[in-house]
């Protein structure tokens, strides 16, 4: 590092005091920002991801079959669970911590200046420069973006790499995005660019929205259905893909089927680009692989009461989407967890967060339909963000819902909620309602080098 170089803590503290400037969408700023910068999203080739849901299982399972292929893949998972750093990686790594101290200091040195008269730049708009710039340094073969909100005007609609992926759309960030999906997918439709190749599982409304800009375009679309499912395990999904038939999937709940079409329509797409050819061995290999982190993600941890392990089920659901997802995943592993052929279940107990500009009575209304959810326990808390609902409210959200026999508790924090559910029986815990929540849970059970930021001395 050089001597003007911010250490890994300075940068990360400068990056996230941009973050007061709030959600300011456009695309100016940034544009102005990779010019200063020599536009390194000129140099790198691949796939902008849009939807409200599934982005980054999507990528998960292409970037999975990608690098089982060869390929040399960058990434961008959104938002990062553990370290800042998850949200750049490459070859399934995420950036080392002087490289993205290096990469900040760079972007900010020339960030007032580009972006003079357009105002500040914000957090996410310094992030996407900084990546694209690591990116382009990285002897990259291919990238796979993850659009932050929207589309049209998100920052990293700032680059076309050949392929558009829109996963599907619902009702989310409504103040942004306008009320009706509508108004939602012509704002997610706009990552399409003329020259592309594009690729949806959106239906209704939004399939036709996306069929209209592709048309005005001359972009081919391929629509991309859920796969069928044949069948799942404790730890794999298989479903009948067109080109493979049956495949193993890395990752848990039958949502993933409308997800691993998408992903092997996309890896058709990047071919038909002339970007990657991935073959059907790694493909297989890549999706039997593949892992997303927070999205129904089971860890089994020492069980604090006694002998075994204890079953702890980490899901990112957010929104009424999101939280259909879980439910139905929940009643389909019920079974294969702990305690689930007991005559009655063994009961779940759940840790629940939610942020307070969230859909939070939607979103607890469709978890509440899992049969497994009936009995449980739920300890309800909040992570240490402005945003957070308090655990009182939240609680009170849960005991409106009216589950059978649910059970309703709070805590002052995820560390004390997760012990306070742990010391009750030994049936499966889930945690759920906020990827914040996630991450802080996910940092307590889960020690991995790659994760650990640099402390300051």
């Amino acid at each position: 590092m050089g001597s003007d170089d911010l250490t890994y803590g300075e940068a990360l503290a400068a990056l996230e005091a941009r973050g007061r400037f709030g959600i300011r969408l456009g695309l100016g700023r940034v544009r102005a920002l990779l010019s200063a910068m020599g536009d390194p999203q000129a140099s790198v080739r691949g796939a902008l991801v849009a939807g409200t849901n599934g982005k980054g299982s999507v990528i998960a399972l292409a970037g999975s079959a990608l690098r089982a292929a060869g390929y040399r893949v960058g990434e961008t998972p959104k938002p990062h669970l553990v370290t800042y750093r998850e949200r750049i990686v490459v070859d399934g790594r995420p950036i080392p911590a002087d490289d993205f101290a290096q990469l900040v200091t760079a972007v900010i040195a020339v960030a007032d200046d580009a972006t003079r008269g357009l105002g500040r730049a914000t957090e996410f708009e310094l992030l996407t420069a900084a990546m694209f710039r690591h990116f382009a340094t990285s002897r990259l073969d291919l990238a796979l973006v993850e659009v932050g909100l929207g589309g049209r005007l998100d920052a990293t609609n700032a680059w076309d790499g050949g392929v558009a992926a829109l996963t599907n759309v619902a009702l989310d960030h409504t103040e942004y995005l306008g009320p009706t999906i509508g108004a939602i997918a012509r704002e997610k439709a706009q990552i399409v660019k003329r020259g592309d190749v594009a690729v949806t599982g959106a239906e209704g409304e939004a399939l036709t929205i996306l069929r209209r800009r592709c048309g005005r375009l001359g972009v081919p679309v391929t629509v991309a259905p859920p796969a069928p499912v044949l069948g799942w395990t404790r730890d794999t999904l298989t479903v009948d893909l067109p080109r493979l038939g049956a495949a193993e999937i890395g990752l848990r709940g039958r949502h993933q089927a409308a997800n691993a079409s998408v992903a092997d329509a996309l890896l058709d797409a990047l071919g038909v680009a002339g970007i990657a050819t991935v073959p059907d061995g790694a493909r297989r290999r890549g999706y039997r692989e593949a892992r997303w982190p927070g999205r129904l993600e089971l860890l089994d941890m020492p069980n604090p009461r006694g002998a075994g392990t204890r079953e702890v089920l980490l899901d990112g659901a957010h929104n009424p989407a999101g939280a259909a997802a879980l439910a139905v995943a929940l009643d389909d592993l019920r079974p294969l967890l702990a305690g689930g052929t007991a005559t009655p279940p063994t009961p779940l107990a759940l840790v629940w967060a939610a942020m307070a500009d969230k859909d939070v009575a939607g979103t607890i209304a469709e978890i509440a339909r899992s049969e497994a959810v009936r009995g449980a326990t739920v300890v309800c808390t909040a992570p240490a963000l402005p945003r957070a609902l308090a655990p009182d409210a939240l609680a009170a959200a849960w005991s409106r819902a009216g589950v059978p026999g649910l059970a309703v508790r709070t805590a002052p924090s995820p560390e004390a909620a997760l012990d306070d559910v742990l010391a009750l029986g030994d049936g499966p815990v889930v945690v759920a309602g906020s990827l914040h929540l996630v991450g802080v849970v996910r940092s307590r059970l889960v020690d991995d080098p790659l994760l650990r930021d640099p402390v300051a001395a």
